[in-house]
């Protein structure tokens, strides 16, 4: 009997989920585990493999997206050491599965696509490895993976909004006030786009994304939550030359923010009885620095009105002593969002924990932040799960309670349906939205069933809003 056909090696982030695998190169089955990683992790030729059909697209953004996790970079996007802490874990071994980098990791045979295969299948554990990524370096290497496209984006929205010839003055960025211009034009581009949780359980089905995921999404007519779209504007213009910070923010978040409980709670993840704490970080925005110009900045929509306040007007916001708060149409009533500048090791490190150390942090965003799977000035639409019809019964209350206090039109199907007549409603406004909702039924249940055990059925909810956002800022 003749040998297996291919040679697999399969890398899975076992905090992420991120899996990637490929077809190795002639006789490098029997490398030790610190050379496959450096051949096909930290300087994988993806551009050979691709051409050689080694590996599918989807396995490509995976890889390129592992290398980040385990390894730093240098301010000019060079990947560098491996991060101290990271540990790779043989699958194919039943004993002692810890493998260290001078050892040849085992194979087994198997079967994928109706073809026997030699697997390699390497887990990576990453849970005891510290915040250590260099955010500058990061966003280099992401822009330069693809800078045709991010280019291509920031000129078509320059364009769209000021026509050929001013966005080629703006790009100059040779004024003071070009360069305000255009990150006014960026910034409301970003706002503009949709606030959405549904990606994450359709397409790549990322927990959470970086920057420059979170613009591929806007590109492909979807959108994000704020830390992911506040990430994705910071990314286009630190490419760009601004400088600028993350700031946190939160309804009610009244008082000096409480920097180091929120740094305990990013080393324990135990966020029992710190809703007092959490608040603080519930939303997240931008302070830029324009020669010599305070700007901030909140591109993230949803319920927040868009802000672009320069100078005083961000101060008062900002301010050290008394803040002045942004008022935030919920769906009853208007509250209060404080905004809070920090260390920058709080949001970043935040942003880093929601990739995949904080546990199901999709079904987070949806359920716990309710945030739902789609929310614009007219519509929210949410999921509501439940493994009997007690629990529907209750929760199908509770939403129809809400939207009668707040004199809303509401729907609740017991199915994951939009046959209702404000369903149908949506759907003719929305038809493409509506067609990625219905379509994320499946890994919804499915996240459901793995994190609080099986039998989970949903209905949906539509509710009708007013308009809810506004601007400030001139």
């Amino acid at each position: 009997m003749s040998g297996p056909a291919a040679h697999i090696l399969q890398l899975t982030d076992s905090v992420t989920g991120r899996q990637a695998a490929l077809r190795m190169f002639p006789n490098h089955d029997d490398m030790t585990l610190g050379a496959l990683v450096d051949r096909y992790l930290k300087h994988a030729p993806l551009d050979q493999l691709r051409r050689e059909s080694r590996i599918a697209e989807p396995s490509a953004d995976s890889l390129y997206a592992i290398q980040d996790l385990v390894y730093g970079s240098s301010n000019g996007g060079r990947l560098e050491d491996m991060f101290a802490g990271t540990i790779f874990r043989d699958e194919c071994r039943i004993n002692s599965p810890i493998l260290e980098l001078n050892e040849v990791p085992e194979t087994r045979t198997a079967v994928a696509a109706g073809q026997e295969i030699s697997l390699i299948d390497i887990a990576i554990d990453r849970l005891d490895v510290d915040y250590a990524r260099n955010w500058t370096g990061f966003h280099a290497r992401k822009w330069q993976r693809d800078p045709g496209k991010y280019v291509s984006f920031v000129e078509s929205v320059l364009e769209e909004t000021h026509g050929v010839l001013e966005a080629r003055e703006l790009l100059g960025l040779d004024s003071r006030e070009g360069k305000l211009k255009f990150l006014r034009t960026l910034a409301r581009a970003v706002w503009n786009s949709q606030f959405e949780n549904y990606s994450r359980f359709t397409g790549r089905k990322l927990v959470y994304k970086s920057g420059d995921e979170t613009i591929d999404n806007i590109m492909e007519g979807a959108g994000a939550i704020c830390s992911e779209k506040v990430q994705a504007l910071k990314f286009l213009t630190d490419h760009y030359g601004f400088k600028s910070e993350y700031i946190i923010a939160g309804q009610d978040a009244v008082g000096p923010a409480p920097v180091e409980k929120l740094r305990q709670l990013l080393k324990t993840f135990d966020f029992r009885f710190s809703k007092r704490y959490m608040r603080f970080w519930q939303h997240t925005a931008l302070l830029y620095h324009v020669e010599g110009t305070r700007v901030l900045v909140d591109a993230t929509n949803g319920n927040i009105p868009f802000l672009f306040l320069e100078g005083d007007a961000g101060d008062l916001v900002l301010g050290c002593e008394e803040k002045q708060p942004v008022p935030v149409k919920m769906v009853e009533s208007t509250e209060q969002f404080y905004y809070h500048r920090v260390p920058q090791d709080i949001p970043e490190n935040l942003f880093f924990a929601l990739e995949g150390w904080i546990p199901y942090s999709d079904l987070m965003q949806v359920f716990d932040n309710e945030l739902g799977l789609y929310l614009s000035a007219d519509y929210y639409v949410t999921p509501v799960p439940y493994r009997n019809e007690e629990q529907y019964r209750r929760d199908r209350g509770q939403f129809l309670d809400v939207a009668n206090r707040a004199g809303l039109d509401c729907s609740v199907t017991r199915s994951w349906t939009l046959d209702t007549p404000l369903g149908r409603e949506f759907q003719d406004v929305e038809p493409e939205v509506s067609s990625r909702i219905m379509a994320s039924k499946e890994h919804l249940l499915a996240r459901l069933d793995e994190c609080d055990g099986p039998g989970h059925q949903s209905g949906l909810v539509v509710m009708k809003l007013g308009n809810q956002t506004a601007d400030c800022g001139p």
